[in-house]
């Protein structure tokens, strides 16, 4: 168990449970709390008993975006300065894209800004029916330029720009709708519709999942051809793993 000051870090049966922990500020983004996330899902990564990492947000929100009273009371630096803070929480989006097992949001709240950008970096995306996601960058003056890249992979170029030009949140069925979401569980029922999800997930052959997002985000930034060869090489590694010879043995057994 970690011991950290804004989040919230456990192991519980090979689901590695993250929490961002500021409540009282909506879950804020702040940089000690970037940082504190980013620690704890190197841990995570470095745990060989996690097969699933679990994000999720104390109290009522998920995470509200960045913390705009600590901007302002940053006010004055110079861009140097700025983009080096930037760069912390676009290294958290890259972190949670390499991150070798598969990474969950749970979504309740409001998810907006950066916030949103961290729901929506991770591998899958499961939000409760009343909760709200947006990008409300502009409606202050700010851009919502780190998310876009997230964005842009999620959901179609028109929806993408009338998300961060129109400022607006929309709800969770809207958001399952534009791609942005996998699941809309019930309010009532959120919490054991999670622990169901993710425990199924848990289940699958770790070296296979890790193996999958690999090579699933790879293909990003290559061609067709580069992608198919990736994709071979990539079944051949998974023909060595105990897992396959695991998996295969059984499946036959069963036949």
């Amino acid at each position: 168990m970690g011991s950290y000051q804004t989040v919230v870090y456990h192991v519980d049966q090979n689901v590695a449970r993250i929490t961002l922990n500021r409540p009282e500020k909506r879950n804020a983004l702040i940089p000690e709390l970037i940082s504190e996330l980013r620690d704890a899902l190197g841990a995570a990564a470095r745990d060989e008993s996690v097969r699933v990492v679990l994000l999720r947000g104390a109290g009522k929100d998920f995470c509200s975006g960045m913390d705009l009273r600590a901007l302002h009371e940053s006010a004055g630096g110079n861009a140097l300065d700025y983009r080096e803070d930037a760069r912390r929480l676009a290294s958290l989006f890259v972190e949670m894209r390499r991150h070798p097992r598969p990474v969950v949001a749970a979504v309740q709240g409001r998810a907006l800004g950066g916030g949103c950008g961290i729901a929506t970096a991770a591998d899958i995306l499961l939000a409760a029916r009343s909760s709200q996601f947006g990008y409300p960058e502009v409606n202050v003056g700010f851009v919502p330029a780190m998310v876009m890249a997230i964005l842009r992979r999620s959901v179609s170029e028109k929806r993408a720009f009338e998300l961060i030009a129109a400022a607006e949140s929309i709800p969770a069925e809207t958001a399952c709708g534009y791609g942005i979401v996998n699941h809309v569980f019930a309010d009532e029922t959120f919490d054991q519709e999670v622990e169901a999800y993710v425990a199924r997930l848990a289940a699958k052959s770790p070296s296979a999942i890790t193996l999958a997002k690999q090579l699933f985000y790879r293909t990003d930034a290559i061609g067709f051809e580069a992608a198919v060869e990736a994709g071979a090489d990539t079944n051949a590694i998974a023909r060595t793993t105990a897992d396959f010879e695991r998996g295969v043995a059984e499946f036959l057994k069963k036949r």
